[in-house]
């Protein structure tokens, strides 16, 4: 066996000095090491080179793998990156193809907006045209409306003159209210129909007055007709006065010389009848008549005439009827009642509205000879 394979002699390098303490000598002195001859050095060990080369030898296949593995990994992502492109391309020809298809939409929406907003300044145009036109057509309308009022509304004013005149000439000959207020309610309705809203002052005026009149007018005419003639029935049984009642008493000279003079001399006219008998007829016959009066006077709307023979009544029930009879003081109420149903108003003035109907026609009758006198003026 040689001395490489023996583990307990040391291998050192050559020109190395051995280890003293390793071999166990003594140290020698330097003069004696220099003095010694050298020794042939060691022959190198097989088995590290060998290790060495196969470690070698797997570095280099690792390194060879790892740069393999990652030229794999390089061709991997460049045929992935292949692919990508493959598939982008058809993508952006599509987007080229969009991009071209909306520039030309884009320029034919353009081509459009141009064309439309040249329609719009031509509408622009045709419309203030037409504005320009309308305004003339206006003023053309106004100054016709302007120079005389049309067939039909002045028929319409003529037929509210007539009625306005009828209604104030009835009012004043037969103090007929109610017929006076019908006669201006249809020239209300007339004046409404005229198309001229000048006339509109008119109506309020009409209608003012027509108020009036219904104010003026008794409350109910059928009812105080019924009542006076049922006091007209009532009359036949209504108790008198007594013939016996107790003089009153003098109370001055001229009351007892007259007082005095009748017991002496009595002048009365006998016709065949009894003397009370006489009187309660002749009473009866009177307070008749003042009724019939009164239904008169309420039927030819005289307040007046009507106020005043319900008094004379009133007065012969007092003075020829028995007062403390209740069916007396029944008919004395009924008449105060008629009495306060009367209207208290003064009698109604009519005319104003005529007047103002005829100044608003005579207003409009001249104004077309104004604006052609003006017209005639302005001309050169």
């Amino acid at each position: 066996m040689s001395n490489v394979d023996q583990p307990s002699e040391s291998t050192a390098p050559e020109g190395a000095r051995p280890d003293s303490a390793a071999t166990g000598a003594a140290p020698i002195d330097p003069p004696m090491r220099a003095s010694r001859p050298a020794r042939p050095a060691p022959r190198p060990r097989s088995g590290g080179s060998l290790a060495l080369a196969v470690l070698l030898a797997l570095l280099a296949v690792g390194v060879s793998g790892y740069v393999g593995w990652r030229q794999w990994q390089q061709e991997q992502r460049s045929a992935a990156d292949n692919q990508s492109i493959a598939s982008l391309q058809p993508r952006v020809a599509t987007l080229e193809t969009t991009l071209t298809t909306l520039g030309d939409q884009r320029s034919s929406l353009n081509q459009r907006l141009d064309d439309a907003a040249q329609v719009n300044r031509s509408l622009r145009e045709e419309l203030l045209g037409q504005a320009e036109r309308t305004r003339h057509l206006e003023d053309a309308v106004a100054k016709l409306a302007e120079k005389s009022l049309s067939g039909r509304d002045g028929m319409l004013l003529d037929e509210a003159e007539s009625l306005l005149r009828m209604a104030g000439e009835r009012y004043s000959l037969f103090h007929d209210a109610q017929g006076a207020a019908a006669a201006y309610a249809l020239a209300d309705q007339t004046l409404a129909a005229v198309n001229d809203g000048a006339f509109g002052g008119v109506r309020q005026s009409v209608n003012a007055e027509r108020e009036a009149l219904e104010k003026s007018q008794p409350a109910s005419q059928a009812s105080a007709l019924q009542q006076l003639a049922a006091l007209r029935d009532a009359l036949a049984t209504l108790p008198l006065k007594p013939l016996d009642g107790a003089p009153s008493e003098a109370t001055d000279a001229w009351s007892r010389i007259r007082h005095a003079l009748a017991s002496v001399v009595s002048v009365q006219r006998d016709d065949g009848a009894p003397l009370a008998v006489a009187d309660a007829r002749f009473a009866r016959e009177l307070a008749a008549l003042d009724l019939a009066q009164a239904q008169a006077a309420l039927l030819a709307y005289d307040s007046k005439g009507y106020a005043a023979a319900l008094q004379r009544v009133d007065d012969a029930l007092a003075s020829q009827f028995d007062a403390k009879a209740p069916a007396v003081q029944q008919a004395r109420q009924t008449l105060q009642r008629l009495v306060a149903q009367l209207p208290v108003n003064a009698p109604v003035q009519l005319g104003a509205a005529l007047s103002e109907l005829r100044n608003l026609r005579a207003v409009h009758a001249l104004s077309p000879a104004r604006s052609s006198s003006a017209a005639a003026g302005a001309r050169p």
